[in-house]
C-alpha cells in the first residue's frame, strides 16, 4: 500500500528547532520528488520546499528560505525537513507529498503531487 507518513511535529518555542520526517512505503523514493505543504488556521496551503531525485535540485518559499533546510535518504526512503529559528507564523499542519515528475525536475504545480500524507502539526508558541 503506497503511504508516505509525516512526523516530527510538536510544541516549540519561537527560535527553536524542529526536524519533520515524510517516510514513504509501497514505492522506492528514489524516483520521486518529494514537497513539503503547510497550511496554517484560516489560509490556503503553502507549497514551501520541493526536493527532486537529485539532492542538490531543492526549492524553497520566501518565507522559510535561510531557515529551512529540506533533504533526502532514499536508503532510509525518508524526506526530511529541518526548521530552525521557528517564527509563530510557522503554526501550521505540515503535510509531504509525491511529486510526479521527470527525474531531477521539481514540480512546480499542485496538480503534479499525487500522494499525500496525513500531516503533522507544528505550533509555534511562548
Amino acid at each position: 500500500q503506497l503511504q508516505l507518513v509525516e512526523s516530527g511535529g510538536g510544541l516549540v518555542q519561537p527560535g527553536g528547532s524542529l526536524t519533520l520526517s515524510c517516510a514513504a512505503s509501497g514505492f522506492t523514493l528514489d524516483y520521486y520528488a518529494i514537497g513539503w505543504f503547510r497550511r496554517a488556521p484560516g489560509k490556503e496551503r503553502e507549497g514551501i520546499s520541493i526536493i527532486s531525485t537529485s539532492d542538490t535540485n531543492t526549492w524553497y518559499a520566501d518565507s522559510v528560505k535561510g531557515r529551512f533546510t529540506i533533504s533526502r535518504d532514499n536508503a532510509k526512503n525518508t524526506v526530511y525537513l529541518q526548521m530552525n529559528n521557528l517564527k509563530f507564523e510557522d503554526t501550521a499542519v505540515y503535510y509531504c507529498a509525491r511529486g510526479n515528475v521527470n527525474l531531477g525536475s521539481i514540480p512546480v504545480s499542485v496538480d503534479q503531487y499525487d500522494y499525500w500524507g496525513q500531516g503533522t502539526q507544528v505550533t509555534v508558541s511562548s
